[in-house]
C-alpha cells in the first residue's frame, strides 16, 4: 500500500522547546555567483582557470509555477540531524528522511502557492502578536534575537519562518476550519459529557503517531494500514522509543518532532483523543485508535490540572460612525461628529436619537449605538484603546478607525464570569476539533494530488 507521507512537522531545538509551538526556521536559499576571473592574454591554445565561489542552488522539484530548491531540502535536513544527535534520537535511513522532507517541502510550496492566490497577507504587527503569544512569561518580546543566538539562529531567518507557518495557519483556517459546521445538538451532548469529566478539566502533555490510509480507502487498504499500527504499537510496548518510531513511520505533521504536540486542554482535544484518555496516566500509550483517514497511537507525556473559573473586564459601549465616502470626505465626516458631539453635551439631542440618524454602523445605528457588553479583543485596536481610556458617560472627541469615524460613550464596566461561556466555547472547539485532524488530512492529500509535481532527484 502506498500511503501519503506528508511529513508536515518542523524540528525544534533545545531552545524552542521552552516555547509553545514555535517551528524551526527553513533559511531560504541565497547563493553567490560564481567570481568572475580574469582570462589569460590570448594564445593559440588558452587554458581557462578552473570556477571558483559557490556553486549555484539547484531545482529539486518543480511544484505547479514554483519550485523546491536543494539548499532548502540541505538546510531542512542538516538542522533534523543536528537536532536528533542532541536528543539522542534515532533517525531513518537517509533516503527515507529525505523523501519526508522533501514532501514536506513540496506540500509546504503547494500550500503557499494558495494562500498567495487568495491575498493572505501577514503584516510585520500580526507576526509580533503571534510571536508574542507563543513567548513564555520569562522571555521578553525584544530579548527574543539574543535568546534565539545562543542557539545559532539568525532572528531574521526565524521570522521569515514564523511568518510562513502564519500563513499556512491562516489557510487552513481559511479552507478547511470554515467549512466546518458545530451544530447546538452537538454542543449539547458536548456539555452534558464532559460535566464531571477528568479529560475535560486536565491539560495533556501528548505525543502521537498517525498511520494513514489514502481518500477512499478499501477494506484491504485500512487492514493493511492497522497491522502496520499495532506492529509498531507492539514494538513501543516492549521497549521501543515513542519519539522514534514516530519519526520513522509516523504520518502525521508532528512525525520530525518526534510527534510531540506539546499542552492542549482536554477539553479542545479531537474527540477521538478525548475518549481514550479518560483512563490513561502519564507515560502511558493507547493501543491504536481508528478514524476516517488512518489509526492513531497516543502518548500521554505529562498531566496537569485544568479546572479553574475564569473572569474578564468587560465595557459596554455605545458609538456613531460616519463612513467616508465620494460625497463625504474625511473632514467633512469628522465635523458633522464634532457637531454632533456638541448637540448632545448641550441637550439639544440624545445620544441614542442621535446615532439612529447619523450612524453608519448597521448593526449597532438602530439601536441607539449600543454594542452591548464586549470582552477585550472586540473591537480593533484604535476603537478599543479610546473605549479604555474613556471615562464613564463621558463622550470622546471623533477619532478614526480603518472604519470611519466615530464618537463613543462608555455606559459602564464589570468583572464578568465567563466561565460558562467558555466551556459552550471549549464544546465548540472541541466538536470542530474533532472533525479537524480527518479534514485537515483529506485537504492536504487533495490539493497535493491536484497539483503538478516533478521531482528532479
Amino acid at each position: 500500500m502506498t500511503r501519503c507521507r506528508c511529513a508536515g512537522g518542523l524540528w525544534i531545538s533545545s531552545f524552542m522547546n521552552k516555547f509553545k509551538h514555535l517551528s524551526v526556521f527553513v533559511l531560504s536559499a541565497i547563493v553567490a555567483p560564481a567570481l568572475a576571473q580574469d582570462l589569460p592574454e590570448a594564445n593559440p591554445d588558452p587554458v581557462l582557470p578552473e570556477p571558483s565561489g559557490v556553486p549555484l542552488d539547484s531545482v529539486v522539484a518543480i511544484v505547479n509555477e514554483g519550485v523546491v530548491l536543494q539548499s532548502e531540502l540541505d538546510y531542512q535536513k542538516r538542522t533534523i540531524i543536528q537536532r536528533a544527535q542532541q536528543a539522542g534520537m534515532q533517525l531513518p535511513p537517509d533516503d527515507i528522511l529525505q523523501e519526508q522532507i522533501l514532501e514536506k517541502l513540496i506540500v509546504e510550496e503547494v500550500q503557499l502557492q494558495r494562500a498567495d492566490r487568495y491575498g493572505i497577507r501577514i503584516s510585520d504587527q500580526q507576526l509580533n502578536a503571534a510571536i508574542q503569544s507563543m513567548l513564555p512569561p520569562e522571555i521578553k518580546f525584544e530579548d527574543l534575537p539574543e535568546e534565539l543566538a545562543k542557539d545559532g539562529i539568525a532572528y531574521a531567518d526565524y521570522r521569515n519562518e514564523m511568518r510562513r507557518q502564519v500563513i499556512l495557519n491562516e489557510l487552513r483556517r481559511a479552507e478547511v476550519m470554515r467549512s466546518i459546521s458545530v451544530s447546538e445538538r452537538e454542543v449539547d451532548a458536548c456539555l452534558a459529557d464532559i460535566e464531571d469529566n477528568v479529560v475535560e478539566n486536565t491539560e495533556y502533555n501528548l505525543s502521537h503517531i498517525f498511520i494513514s490510509v489514502p481518500e477512499s480507502a478499501t477494506n484491504a487498504e485500512f487492514q493493511e494500514a492497522e497491522q502496520e499500527a499495532n506492529r509498531i504499537y507492539g514494538e513501543i510496548a516492549g521497549g521501543a522509543d515513542f519519539a522514534e518510531m514516530a519519526v520513522r513511520h509516523s504520518d502525521s505533521d508532528s512525525a520530525l518532532q518526534g510527534g510531540v504536540l506539546g499542552w492542549r486542554p482536554g477539553g479542545e482535544l479531537p474527540t477521538l483523543f478525548f475518549d481514550v484518555l479518560a483512563d490513561m496516566q502519564e507515560g502511558d500509550v493507547a493501543e491504536p485508535v481508528r478514524n476516517v483517514s488512518g489509526f492513531h497511537i497516543v502518548k500521554v507525556n505529562q498531566m496537569r490540572g485544568a479546572n479553574k473559573r475564569s473572569t474578564v473586564e468587560q465595557t459596554n459601549v455605545r458609538h456613531i460612525l460616519i463612513m467616508p465616502n465620494e460625497i463625504i470626505d474625511d473632514a467633512t465626516a469628522q465635523q458633522r461628529l464634532e457637531d454632533a458631539r456638541e448637540q448632545i453635551l448641550a441637550g439639544e439631542e440624545e445620544f441614542a436619537e442621535m446615532a439612529k440618524l447619523l450612524s453608519d454602523d448597521p448593526g449597532s445605528g438602530s439601536e441607539g449605538g449600543e454594542m452591548g457588553w464586549t470582552s477585550p479583543g472586540t473591537f480593533v485596536p484604535t476603537f478599543e484603546q479610546v473605549a479604555n481610556e474613556a471615562e464613564i458617560g463621558v463622550i470622546s472627541e471623533p477619532f478614526r478607525t480603518q472604519f470611519g469615524w466615530h464618537i463613543l460613550e462608555v455606559l459602564g464596566r464589570r468583572t464578568y464570569d465567563n466561565t460558562e461561556d467558555l466551556k459552550v466555547a471549549n464544546c465548540q472547539n472541541r466538536v470542530r476539533n474533532s472533525k479537524l485532524a480527518s479534514e485537515t488530512e483529506l485537504w492536504t492529500r487533495r490539493i497535493r494530488d491536484e497539483a503538478y509535481v516533478d521531482i528532479r532527484i
